[in-house]
């Protein structure tokens, strides 16, 4: 379990079309992107999405930060009877008609570039529409718990007793042992509104709920129709059962002031404190013998500012492997503790970034900002890592002094495009020009791309006239890998590149890795392109020799520093270390974790130079060798030695790669 660094942004509008364009310009995949069903239920705000932010088009559309986005409900009661589904029909005329209201969570590091964003693009659609949209930052008011494992469910049922269950499908589901109910009845990405019971109250007694219906006779009905005005929903828990620790008066007064997770913003009554709580159970103690303290006056007076409900939303993973199992927690921030503590009690453990990570890279997932090269968070990461690194290399003498490696890795080199050239063994065709090639003019992070839909991914490759590449997004409409595998026509097209220039952009896509036979793979290591006798000899079973290895004089001769402070690769000149160079292709950002079952790192390679690579592999294996992974060689900066490893492709796998932890 952990405690997730996220920022907060609500949006405001009177049309709902309105934050719809803007959501549409700036988020990839775009909520209208989605098929019908999808883009319904996140309108109506029964599930919520997962995107990443761009700057507008015009201002070179940089990507930002992966964000999650929710809409708020609908008053159900309002779009559709008692038999009717909620359709995009009926949103957009209740949407016309009410204040929509949209928050998008991202991560702190990219708060600032993300808020001027956002504001930026209000500004510019109230110039454009005259409709007044509202962009507030709610930073510090709501606080995001992660809980993730198997019996992460579990853990949820036995703390959280709701007294309101509300899942925006059309009709409203009654629960009446106060349960969360069965897991297998929330589908992946759904987002629900819960008011729950103060966990570090101890509930003996089942709470005991009624249906609204049954409650018209009530002499309490006054009380009812003030709870569903402060959207407590259509479940009344009865007086006195609420829980054992709390009186009749307490029970109705807190289920008065109980507010909506999306009201809580204008602020909400925090729990009882933690010396208070147990001083009032040390009262109780001393009541059940007879005993007399002065400490009964002090509650009088201080009860009045606490609550014994909390509002809360609840989202379940909604990863497209379905590797990472778990919920978040969002909540008002003074109630993190008192949620906090009987997590851990309840046998959760918590967890910090670096473990966070690990279980990132060991589902599959990406790690914001480590695992995102294209964003500027990304960036300034790996300037203050170089600059911490380059004050500790100060305090050293020069005779301990390691060697010098890149810590900001030379992401828009040209080599990549310069490894294009040749026919034939790609990877084998350099020669000494290649240590003439500059770096690129516009030498910074925003010239980094990665495309992480399908989408992305094959508009790159119709800008780049590559079709006919061996890559194939999931989701488009291109031939399947069983008929491509097997099909040498269809091969021999993908080796048609004349139309690619060393003047193009360049794009990566994220790849995981998996070591071939041994090795482990490190942060920073290097991706490079195997030459075909490379793959032959290392597959061997009959081989075992130490493979591929640099000369260790020219253990550091990989890359060079320039004068600007920047890295660059080069060729080196010794005839030994260049028989053994092999071209870069991308970079690793997460390495292997210790321990794990399966270990896979996660890199970033260039997807052309991937085409070409599957090409020559394809092209030479005969088809029952041939596989969907390509053959890589995967070198640590640390090392000498050149791994073999396979690559599988993660939009080939699933239409959006915008997960992320």
């Amino acid at each position: 379990m952990t405690q997730a660094t996220t920022v907060l942004f609500s949006w405001t509008a009177q049309r709902q079309d309105t934050l719809s364009s803007i959501l549409s310009m700036l988020l990839r995949p775009s909520p209208t992107d989605r098929c019908e069903d999808n883009c319904t239920r996140l309108l109506s705000g029964e599930i919520y999405g997962r995107a990443m932010l761009h700057h507008a088009k015009q201002d070179s559309y940089k990507a930002i930060c992966p964000v999650t986005f929710m809409w708020r409900p609908l008053q159900q009661q309002s779009i559709v009877g008692t038999n009717d589904r909620v359709t995009e029909d009926s949103i957009e005329i209740k949407s016309s008609s009410c204040l929509r209201q949209l928050w998008i969570w991202m991560h702190p590091s990219a708060f600032d570039e993300g808020l001027d964003c956002l504001k930026l693009a209000c500004q510019k659609m109230m110039n454009d529409t005259g409709v007044v949209i509202g962009c507030v930052s709610l930073d510090g008011k709501f606080a995001t718990l992660e809980v993730m494992g198997l019996k992460s469910f579990q853990l949820l049922q036995k703390l959280l007793r709701p007294i309101t269950f509300s899942v925006e499908t059309g009709s409203t589901t009654e629960y009446t042992d106060g349960d969360l109910g069965k897991e297998e009845s929330f589908s992946p990405g759904t987002a629900v509104l819960l008011t729950v019971v103060d966990p570090r109250f101890s509930c003996h007694k089942k709470a005991e709920v009624l249906p609204v219906a049954h409650l018209s006779k009530d002499p309490k009905e006054s009380m009812q129709d003030k709870c569903e005005q402060n959207s407590t929903g259509n479940l009344i828990m009865k007086e006195g059962v609420l829980s054992t620790s709390l009186s009749k008066d307490e029970s109705t007064s807190s289920l008065f002031m109980c507010k909506d997770l999306w009201d809580a913003s204008n602020g909400v009554n925090p729990p009882m404190e933690e010396h208070i709580l147990c001083s009032k159970r040390h009262q109780k103690s001393l009541d059940f013998f007879c005993s007399k303290s002065t400490a009964s006056t002090i509650f009088e007076t201080t009860e009045g500012s606490y609550s014994n409900l909390c509002p809360i939303m609840l989202l379940k993973n909604a990863d497209e492997a379905s590797l990472h199992i778990g919920w978040t927690i969002i909540l008002p921030i003074c109630w993190v503790k008192a949620l906090w503590i009987p997590l851990i009690s309840g046998g959760a453990h918590a967890i910090g970034l670096r473990e966070k990570h690990w279980i990132a890279c060991d589902v599959g997932l990406p790690c914001f900002p480590q695992d995102f090269p294209d964003c500027n968070a990304n960036y300034y990461m790996m300037e203050k890592a170089a600059a911490a690194f380059d004050k500790t290399m100060e305090n050293q003498s020069f005779a301990t002094r390691p060697l010098r490696i890149p810590i900001q890795l030379p992401w828009n080199s040209k080599w990549f495009l310069s490894n294009l050239e040749g026919n034939g063994d790609y990877s084998g065709n350099l020669d000494g020009k290649l240590n003439d090639v500059p770096l690129s003019n516009n030498c910074g992070f925003s010239e980094v791309s990665v495309a992480r839909t399908s989408r992305m991914l094959n508009s790159f490759l119709k800008e780049v006239s590559g079709e006919n590449l061996l890559i194939y997004p999931k989701g488009i409409d291109r031939p399947r890998f069983s008929h491509v595998m097997m099909n040498e026509a269809k091969i021999s097209q993908g080796s048609n590149l004349t139309s690619l220039t060393t003047d193009r952009r360049l794009c990566y896509l994220r790849v995981v890795l998996h070591a071939f036979k041994e090795g482990v793979f490190d942060e920073r290591a290097v991706v490079c392109a195997p030459r075909f006798s490379d793959i032959t000899s290392l597959t061997s079973r009959l081989v075992n020799d130490e493979g591929i290895q640099v000369p260790h004089a020219h253990f550091g001769s990989y890359f060079k520093e320039l004068p600007s402070g920047k890295w660059d690769f080069q060729l080196p000149e010794d005839p030994a270390a260049r028989e053994a160079y092999r071209a870069p292709i991308g970079f690793v950002t997460t390495g292997f974790v210790r321990g794990s079952k399966r270990p896979a790192a996660v890199a970033f390679c260039e997807a052309v130079l991937l085409a070409r690579f599957r090409h020559e592999q394809w092209s030479r294996f005969p088809a029952k060798k041939r596989r969907k992974e390509i053959f890589v060689l995967v070198r640590n900066l640390s090392s000498t030695a050149y791994r073999l490893a396979l690559a599988t492709i993660v939009l080939e796998r699933q239409e959006e790669d915008v997960e992320s932890l």
